[in-house]
C-alpha cells in the first residue's frame, strides 16, 4: 500500500516556508492555531461569496499570517488585487471588518496588506479555484482540465498535474481523472513543487481537486 505525504510538508523547511509566523507557550498554541484556521476561513468565505462570479474568481493564492505582541499582521498573495481595493459597499476595509468580528482579538490590532503575484497561474490554488467555477458551471470537466493547463503553461512553469475525483459529469460511479504536462517529480526533495487542494460544490456532489505546479529544481 502506498504511504502518501503532503508535498508541501514533505519539503518545509528545503523549498517550502511556513505560512504562520509566530511563536507561542504550549497552552496557547491550539487557540493561536484555531485563530489562524478562523482567519484564512473568513478570507475564502468573503471572496467566494462576494468576489467570485461568471467573469472572475477570487485569486488568492496564500494567505500569510505574522503575530506579534499587540499586532497581527495579515498578508494576502493575490494575482487579480484590483477584486479586493476598496469600492462602494465591499473590499479591504469591509474584510477587515468581518475579520475583527469573527476573530475579536483582545488588545491586539489587525493590519492587512496586499501583494500582487505576477504570474498567477503558475500558483495552484487559483487554478484549482479557476477549476471548480467551471465544474460548478457544469463545462466538461476534460475541457476544463486541458483550460487549466493551457493557462499553467503561460504562467512558465516545468510541469503540473491535475486530478479531479467525484462523480465526474453526474456518473453515477465516482472515479478519478487526472492529466499532467511536462515533468512533476513527486519524490524528488529538492524540486520546487506547489500544491493546493479544492473541493468544488456541484449540484451531483462535492468534486476533489489536486493541482500540482513544478516550478524548478533547486
Amino acid at each position: 500500500m502506498g504511504q502518501k505525504i503532503n508535498p508541501l510538508g514533505f519539503r518545509l523547511g528545503i523549498t517550502q516556508k511556513h505560512r504562520s509566523h509566530w511563536f507561542a507557550k504550549s497552552k496557547k498554541y491550539s487557540e493561536l492555531f484555531e485563530g489562524d484556521r478562523k482567519i484564512r476561513n473568513c478570507i475564502e468565505f468573503y471572496v467566494r461569496k462576494h468576489m467570485r462570479n461568471s467573469a472572475n474568481y477570487g485569486g488568492v493564492a496564500r494567505v500569510e499570517i505574522r503575530r506579534k505582541t499587540d499586532l497581527i499582521q495579515i498578508e494576502i498573495h493575490t494575482g487579480f488585487p484590483a477584486l479586493l481595493v476598496e469600492s462602494r459597499s465591499q473590499g479591504i476595509e469591509q474584510l477587515k471588518t468581518n475579520l475583527q468580528g469573527t476573530l475579536n482579538p483582545k488588545g491586539s490590532r489587525l493590519g492587512m496588506s496586499l501583494i500582487e503575484i505576477n504570474k498567477p497561474y503558475a500558483e495552484p490554488s487559483i487554478l484549482a479555484e479557476y477549476i471548480a467555477l467551471q465544474l460548478e458551471g457544469r463545462v466538461a470537466f476534460r475541457r476544463t482540465m486541458k483550460k487549466a493547463i493551457g493557462l499553467a503553461k503561460k504562467g512558465d512553469v516545468g510541469g503540473i498535474k491535475v486530478q479531479i475525483a467525484g462523480r465526474l459529469n453526474g456518473a453515477e460511479i465516482a472515479r478519478v481523472e487526472w492529466a499532467r504536462e511536462g515533468r512533476v517529480p513527486l519524490q524528488t526533495i529538492k524540486a520546487r513543487i506547489t500544491y493546493c487542494y479544492y473541493a468544488a460544490q456541484t449540484v451531483y456532489g462535492v468534486l476533489g481537486i489536486k493541482v500540482w505546479v513544478f516550478h524548478s529544481e533547486e
